[in-house]
């Protein structure tokens, strides 16, 4: 048993992102799916996190949440030697902050309102909220695509944190807002985020729920066929 436990939902896409800087750090873990539907199972996870949210990581009795935290908290405790996803250059480090809190808020927030819209009964539906969602991503793709000129990864060369950030959002995100042809740069950046090993091999590992999820219709047939589920 390892002394890192991972409290996580596999269909998450906050999960996802740690678990994209889990492998890419090369740190062994245990997983722990949360069922916050089951009331005894949320009320102990609401004496751990008081927010509710997941992921949680538990480093034997200490509880770390948030997912910009976890990430920042696994590369100074555990991370295997040479591993890193945070630069140790001061400006460098606060670029990668920084497209990881855009992705955060600005991709992954209304992704995540399209998502709660739909599990909605359809009388509550909110329309307007629908559009305002649907008109941040875009703006969104337009300066994600001015950022990623010239570039290989989001915040330089090397993948970092903003990256972990940017692949669970964006595949989440184009179900619902597909990108528009001519964002040509982020169309690149979003093949090499889904061909990197620790972004696919999370993907593939959730394959088997994408039918749960809310958005299902919009995902690439590669990831997900209805006709299949």
């Amino acid at each position: 048993m390892n002394a890192l436990t991972l409290h996580y939902h596999p269909l998450s896409s906050c999960c996802h992102k740690v678990l994209i800087a889990l492998d890419v750090l090369g740190i062994e873990f245990d997983k722990r799916l949360l069922n916050l539907g089951d009331p005894d199972e949320r009320a102990a996870h609401l004496a751990l996190c008081p927010t509710g949210k997941m992921p949680l990581l538990m480093d034997g009795p200490r509880a770390v949440p948030e997912t910009s935290i976890i990430i920042e908290y696994l590369q100074r405790h555990h991370a295997a030697p040479g591993r890193t996803l945070i630069p140790a250059a001061p400006d460098a480090a606060l670029e990668v902050r920084l497209w990881d809190r855009l992705f955060d808020l600005y991709v992954m927030t209304p992704m995540q309102a399209l998502t709660a819209d739909l599990l909605r009964p359809e009388s509550e539906r909110d329309a307007r909220a629908v559009a305002q969602a649907r008109d941040g991503l875009a703006s969104a793709y337009a300066f994600i695509e001015r950022q990623l000129e010239g570039r290989t990864w989001v915040a330089g060369e090397a993948f970092s944190m903003a990256d972990c950030a940017a692949a669970p959002a964006l595949f989440y995100a184009m179900a619902y807002v597909p990108l528009p042809p001519r964002q040509v740069h982020l169309a690149s950046y979003v093949e090499r985020l889904m061909a990197h090993p620790s972004v696919a091999l999370t993907i593939e590992q959730a394959r088997p729920y994408f039918k749960f999820f809310p958005g299902r219709s919009g995902l690439s047939r590669s990831y997900f066929d209805p006709a299949a589920a």
